[in-house]
């Protein structure tokens, strides 16, 4: 359901775009997010215009669609926003690394956190260099991010400085 939400809001927020825009925009800003390629947007919009949610306003060169989202995909996408309680359970790979950390020795519990560690900062260098602090649309989305970064690299900080003195 949350592809289907995004691409109603890309097509909502930033207007009418070809199922290959979508997707660009898709890379360039709800990627952090969410992931979904090419082979996800393209069989996602054919439903959603068969469901009545987006409709094709013209077609180009090549077959090349242009989408807009219907009075149903607006109505749909606000009922989601207004309605819908978001999960907060987290599929973590870092919390899991986390949790079994002790099954290591100490040498290698460090080896490891400092992975992540880096793989927090890199993070955080790819959404600092993100466009969006000024935009409507993706601006609380990055802010989040940022701050999940920056406080996932101080935990990090704080678990090395706890492994390095046992």
């Amino acid at each position: 359901m949350s592809l289907r939400i995004a691409l109603l809001g890309l097509l909502s927020g930033a207007g009418p775009a070809s199922g290959y825009d979508l997707a660009k925009k898709f890379e360039h800003s709800l990627n952090h997010v969410w992931q979904a390629g090419h082979t996800q947007i393209y069989p996602e919009l054919v439903k959603m215009a068969a469901d009545g949610l987006v409709a094709v306003e013209s077609e180009g060169a090549r077959g090349r669609k242009i989408y807009t989202i219907t009075p149903e995909g607006t109505h749909e996408l606000r009922t989601w926003l207004t309605e819908h309680q978001p999960s907060v359970t987290v599929r973590s790979e870092v919390a899991l690394q986390a949790f079994l950390l002790p099954l290591l020795d100490r040498k290698q519990a460090i080896a490891v956190m400092e992975r992540i560690r880096a793989g927090f900062e890199a993070r955080l260098a790819v959404l600092e260099c993100q466009p969006g602090h000024g935009q409507a649309l993706g601006r609380y989305a990055l802010e989040l991010g940022l701050r999940q970064a920056r406080t996932s690299i101080e935990w990090a900080d704080e678990t090395l400085t706890d492994l390095r003195r046992a």
